[in-house]
């Protein structure tokens, strides 16, 4: 059966296993005609969208640089298991794709991406600063953020190094004060998990400690540990990165920028923050991953801080929803 064939025949599942042979075939040009029919077909009518944003899926993925470049446009990858540029920046190297990734947003965060997992982009001209004003290299005292783990027809997002959390004692609840900046930098790291996917979000300033500040979001008993910079910083950006159980995942750079906005703001500090002191200042807070006691296993990325009598706290907790948890217990 043709191409042409297969795509008339409607049939997502023929279509899926045309795209994964055509894969192991290393034919892309057959797998951007499949794409590019499955497309025309949507504008008859023909619901094959699954279809097209597979193979394009597969494209940013296993392609050369020429094909997985091309796709890393706007709007491609809308229901993929992440950000297409996340995806190519997960197997080719920056100098594989950069002559053809096209100008805008997808190009520089796709190079953001390939700096996460530790190439020294400083000096390209061509990754424009004004969609995400972060060093184009690792600072030296940043751990290395978990990269997205993405495979044909899975993906893993993994976290970083999580302490044992312990039992901690609350205060009853601390005054809190207004602080809007640092609120709405803390809030902005898990936002999708409450306005798109099944979260609860919220976060706290108060007088006073860092579980003084846990404490004002009267959820009861909570476990945490004390973190170092490095650890807190890590931990922001995978949360930033990610979408909670349902929402769209923004990718390790997005996470990385929130990271830096919240931190800076916590710390005090001016935007954009000089790396070279950076680590210095974020000394300075005292930081606490933690989560209520008794919530079930789930997307949890809630972190404390604590400087010069002030505190905040972000609570960013998310689960599948309970009719999803049934229906794959059926299966």
């Amino acid at each position: 059966m043709t191409i042409k064939e297969a795509v008339e025949s409607g049939d997502l599942d023929r279509l899926t296993r045309l795209v994964d042979g055509l894969c192991a075939s290393r034919d892309w040009d057959g797998v951007v005609e499949l794409r590019d029919r499955c497309r025309h077909a949507i504008e008859r009518g023909l619901q094959l969208w699954p279809a097209a944003e597979f193979a394009e899926y597969r494209l940013a993925l296993e392609a050369p640089g020429t094909y997985a470049g091309a796709v890393l446009v706007e709007g491609a990858g809308r229901f993929a298991l992440g950000p297409l540029w996340e995806v190519a920046a997960c197997s080719h190297s920056w100098a594989d794709l950069s002559d053809h990734v096209p100008l805008g947003p997808a190009r520089t965060l796709c190079a953001h991406e390939r700096v996460i997992r530790g190439e020294d982009l400083t000096g390209d001209d061509s990754i424009d600063p004004g969609i995400l004003d972060l060093p184009l290299v690792l600072a030296s005292w940043e751990h290395v953020y978990p990269p997205a783990e993405y495979r044909s027809a899975e993906a893993a997002f993994p976290t970083p190094p999580r302490p044992r959390l312990r039992p901690v004692d609350l205060p009853r609840g601390g005054g809190q004060i207004p602080d809007d900046e640092r609120v709405e930098a803390l809030l902005a790291l898990a936002a999708p998990w409450a306005e798109q996917s099944n979260g609860a979000v919220s976060a706290f300033a108060v007088a006073g400690s860092a579980e003084s500040a846990i404490a004002a979001h009267d959820r009861g008993e909570a476990l945490a540990a004390e973190i170092d910079a490095a650890t807190a910083l890590a931990w922001m950006a995978w949360t930033g990165a990610s979408g909670g159980a349902y929402a769209r995942r923004r990718g390790t750079p997005m996470g990385r920028f929130g990271a830096w906005w919240a931190a800076s703001a916590v710390a005090g500090l001016e935007w954009p923050p000089e790396p070279d002191d950076f680590l210095e200042h974020l000394q300075a807070v005292r930081w606490l991953l933690w989560e209520p006691a008794g919530d079930p296993p789930g997307w949890s990325g809630s972190i404390a801080a604590e400087k010069e009598g002030r505190a905040w706290a972000l609570l960013a907790v998310d689960n599948h929803r309970e009719e999803d948890v049934l229906a794959e217990g059926k299966t």
